[in-house]
């Protein structure tokens, strides 16, 4: 049992991913996504893991210094709810080291779509039983957000032993694999995914 709260990855209480492994495959494949990218971004996680506090604070700064992105976590007087961020917070380090870990098998797909679920009206605060003044994360922002992640992981990738190419390959599993989340976080937003 997991120890971050909301943290539900591999739990039964899952539903299945509307999403099936042959479309995930060819969603891969949209992606370019290779054996190579997996191997590349596991080595990423050995790098990306230790410093999932300071990735996380580069992270909030950007959220926190636009309005309408930190709005997800205001309550109605638009103060931003420090106990929400600090929930979501954990999870998302989780999901970064979840992200350069895990295998794109059935259990990985199903918990795609529950993070789905939670940026969307059906689920949104109920995980951390909140109010906030979004009743759902816009998807156009989910989209957008593809670039602050993919753009600041970089530096976190360099200085840790790993040569030129190396971190090249990692940055590109990196990018394809945020790519390929925000696309299946998208499916709830869409009747045509």
């Amino acid at each position: 049992m997991s120890t971050i709260p909301g943290y539900t990855f591999g739990s039964e209480s899952l539903a299945p991913s509307p999403v099936s492994l042959e479309d995930l495959a060819r969603l891969e494949g949209a992606v370019l996504w290779t054996p190579d990218d997996a191997h590349a971004l596991r080595r990423a996680g050995e790098i990306l893991g230790p410093q999932t506090d300071r990735i996380l604070d580069v992270w909030y700064g950007f959220v926190g210094s636009h309005d309408f992105l930190i709005a997800s976590f205001a309550g109605a007087d638009g103060t931003a709810n420090p106990d929400y961020l600090g929930a979501v917070r954990a999870r998302f380090a989780q999901w970064i080291v979840d992200t350069c870990s895990r295998d794109h098998d059935q259990q990985w797909l199903d918990y795609q779509h529950e993070i789905a679920l939670r940026h969307t009206a059906a689920k949104k605060n109920l995980t951390d039983g909140v109010s906030s003044t979004a009743s759902e994360i816009t998807l156009r922002y989910i989209i957008a957000f593809i670039v602050p992640l993919t753009a600041t992981i970089r530096p976190f990738l360099t200085g840790q032993g790993a040569d030129a190419d190396e971190v090249e390959a990692m940055y590109q599993a990196w990018f394809k694999s945020v790519t390929l989340t925000a696309a299946l976080w998208a499916e709830p937003y869409s009747s045509s995914w």
